[in-house]
């Protein structure tokens, strides 16, 4: 009897779990196998995008940024995804992050994204890369063709990313920083039109910058130098000039002894 209850109780448990199979963990990959770029300027560009909007909101807790960072809207869908080649998320904090999965991020989609053409860039691809952005609530898309100087920007009206009439003169809504371009480059100035600036330029500027605060402190040291010579010198004058009064009073005094009025002189 005993040997009976136990078999059923192990065909019971055996039902259940065939019943109710217990769910495979579902992996959202931190990569997609393609490059983070295909030449040295759509690399420089990006690094040049993400790093000057890094600065501009540093001191902005709830403010993140990334490069090339997979971007999952859907929770359970693992195909689903786009890595912009920067994004920008107001609303979630700076941390480290392998993707961004909306569903752990207050369901808040970045509002802001990036794509810098390159030559191997097609056609259907990046239409897809539109409708992604569209359907999954980017505000502003930023599409920058580097070999034609050409800047096209989408912006959301209700449900659908409206093209910008003029890049050029531009004023982003979210990020506060306006585009300009020239004949042979991107320009982009923050708020303060301050312009966004290479690593290296960014150390020139540094190392400017030290250098005239060093200069502006020598023309300190020497001023202070100068009047610090300024006092000795009334310092040596005043104090002649008080020799000059003591013998001036000997002499007079001797001369009273002598009977000799020195006004009469």
């Amino acid at each position: 009897m005993t040997n009976i209850r136990s078999l059923n109780l192990a065909k019971k448990a055996m039902i259940t779990q065939l019943q109710s199979p217990e769910k495979s963990k579902i992996v959202y990959p931190d990569d997609n196998g393609e490059p983070m770029s295909d030449n040295t300027e759509q690399f420089r560009l990006i690094v040049w995008l993400k790093e000057n909007l890094e600065l501009l909101f540093a001191s902005v807790a709830d403010v993140f940024v990334a490069g090339n960072l997979l971007w999952y809207p859907v929770e359970g869908n693992n195909k689903l995804a786009q890595a912009p080649d920067v994004l920008v998320a107001f609303g979630r904090p700076k941390r480290y992050r392998g993707s961004y999965q909306q569903w752990n991020e207050d369901n808040i989609p970045p509002q802001v994204v990036f794509e810098i053409l390159s030559p191997g860039n097609r056609l259907t691809p990046m239409i897809q890369k539109f409708k992604f952005y569209e359907r999954y609530g980017v505000e502003e898309y930023y599409l920058y063709n580097p070999e034609q100087v050409d800047l096209t920007i989408w912006q959301r009206r209700d449900q659908e990313l409206e093209a910008v009439e003029s890049a050029d003169g531009w004023v982003s809504p979210r990020l506060g920083v306006r585009f300009q371009l020239s004949e042979t480059a991107l320009q982009i100035f923050g708020s303060n039109g301050a312009p966004f600036v290479s690593f290296v330029e960014l150390a020139q500027l540094r190392e400017q910058a030290e250098l005239r605060a060093e200069q502006e402190q020598q023309r300190a040291e020497q001023e202070q130098q100068r009047a610090e010579q300024e006092r000795q010198r009334a310092e040596q004058a005043e104090t002649l000039l008080e020799q000059e009064r003591s013998r001036s009073e000997a002499l007079e005094a001797r001369l009273r002894e002598m009977g000799i009025d020195p006004n009469l002189l």
